[in-house]
């Protein structure tokens, strides 16, 4: 169970930051009139984990928080984010899924010639 939250841990931080990283890119592509990273590839990062690195981008880059639509689709996705994550982690703490599922042993069967 340990190594299942540190894997997770991880991937949000990864996706976190390239989720920043996308939004500073898109922010500087805008200010130049440039072609721009398309909206459906941030919000795919956000909903891979890369949601807290996006809103933190947008807070520091004040970059699409005046977009009503953007931010509404953006928090659905963080919504939908958590829900996943959260119905995994009581299906695990449940006994739903074991993410270690047991060995099963064979018995041995002995030659009684």
């Amino acid at each position: 169970m340990k190594i299942l939250a540190i894997s997770y841990m991880v991937l949000v931080a990864v996706m976190s930051l390239v989720a920043f990283v996308a939004y500073g890119f898109d922010k500087q592509l805008a200010k130049a009139g440039a072609r721009r990273v398309p909206e459906k590839t941030l919000h795919t990062l956000a909903l891979f984990g890369g949601w807290p690195g996006a809103l933190a981008a947008q807070r520091l880059f004040r970059h699409k928080t005046q977009k009503r639509k953007f931010r509404m689709v953006f928090w659905f996705v963080v919504f939908v984010h958590l829900g996943i994550v959260s119905g995994v982690a009581y299906a695990i703490s449940s006994g739903g899924i074991t993410p270690n599922p047991p060995v099963l042993i064979q018995p041995e069967f002995r030659n009684t010639r």
